[in-house]
């Protein structure tokens, strides 16, 4: 991978994970296109993930609490940090994502790579994330189509 490279002069392993957070979070603080801000805030939880960082999960959940931050990188904020933590999502959270995830905000974001990948043809990638993270009771929409499950061939 990339960001997990040895160093040629050292024999180091080299960690660019911290870089590469360090670099997003910068850019989310100038960034002024509210779907470029939520990816950016995607693409620091996924490097989080790989590389594990409690100040950049803590730094996640302040973004989400931010009340004068954009919508869609508040909802990204929280998605992200519910990636990051084991604990159950807290109410504030809960609320403001019910709140922030209007039909609008959910197509825009839909278009992330996040979130495309985990949607299905008659559920978008954020509604399901929503569903499946902190409404995990609701069901499926009808005729919901799993893009996780195995491939099966069309009967004919």
């Amino acid at each position: 991978m990339l960001l997990h490279r040895a160093d040629a002069r050292s024999g180091s392993l080299y960690d660019g994970y911290g870089e590469v957070r360090a670099a997003f979070r910068a850019r989310v603080c100038v960034e002024q296109d509210p779907t470029v801000r939520a990816a950016l805030l995607l693409g620091v939880a996924e490097a989080t993930r790989a590389h594990p960082h409690p100040p950049t999960t803590a730094w996640m959940e302040e973004q989400w609490q931010e009340a004068t931050q954009v919508p869609e990188a508040r909802l990204a904020a929280a998605i992200g940090w519910l990636c990051l933590t084991d604990g159950p999502a807290p109410d504030g959270l809960r609320a403001a994502v019910d709140d922030l995830a209007t039909d609008a905000r959910v197509r825009r974001m839909d278009t992330l790579p996040w979130m495309a990948a985990v949607g299905g043809s008659r559920e978008p990638g954020l509604r399901r994330c929503i569903r499946e993270m902190l409404h995990a009771g609701r069901s499926e929409p009808a005729g919901h189509d799993d893009p996780w499950a195995p491939w099966a061939p069309a009967s004919r």
